[in-house]
């Protein structure tokens, strides 16, 4: 959360100050110039495990745009965290929001204008289960291979990643903060 008395911290794109701002009763930091937003990892999972900070989220005033998929970056350029100053990785939330945010595995996740908006409409709209059965899918898939390889006598060139992890704790809306700690810590 951030502190009322914490120092301004520059907007990782524009390099303006960020100001502290509250959405529903999560603090987050707002670029005044880009209208972009830094998230923390603790308010973040908050954010996505709680129907009531998302509909704070989806009340924000913005302009709506047509496409669902929003505009690509010509020039993409990586970000730097604003807490760390390292460079913060890109993903795509979930493999499959179509919705590319930047995040620092240590301390949150910077969202363009209206990424976060998208983000929760997606959450809502099933999408992180639906990322969750297709990872399943391509799991199963690359075990049937492997088994496959096995059985022809060989180890084949194939490499056994890490399974997710499927528990209670790890399911549902929840699971989206651990989503983006799993996808940025994979090698």
């Amino acid at each position: 959360m951030v502190a009322a008395d914490a120092p301004p911290e520059p907007c990782p794109r524009c390099r303006e100050d960020m100001k502290a701002v509250v959405i529903g009763n999560a603090d987050l930091r707002e670029c005044p110039k880009c209208e972009g937003l830094w998230v923390d990892k603790d308010t973040l999972q908050l954010i996505c495990s709680d129907r009531e900070k998302q509909a704070a989220v989806l009340g924000m005033p913005s302009v709506v745009k047509t496409d669902l998929v929003g505009s690509v970056e010509k020039n993409i350029r990586y970000l730097p965290c604003p807490v760390c100053k390292t460079l913060m990785n890109r993903i795509n939330f979930s493999r499959c929001s179509a919705v590319i945010v930047d995040v620092c595995a240590r301390h949150g996740t910077w969202f363009d204008k209206d990424e976060l908006r998208r983000i929760v409409e997606f959450i809502r709209a099933g999408g992180v289960d639906k990322a969750r059965d297709m990872e399943v899918r391509e799991l199963e898939r690359r075990r049937r291979e492997l088994d496959a390889a096995r059985a022809a006598g060989g180890a084949g060139e194939f490499v056994s990643a890490p399974a997710p992890r499927y528990d209670g704790a790890s399911l549902g809306i929840s699971v989206v903060a651990s989503v983006l700690d799993a996808l940025l810590n994979r090698k």
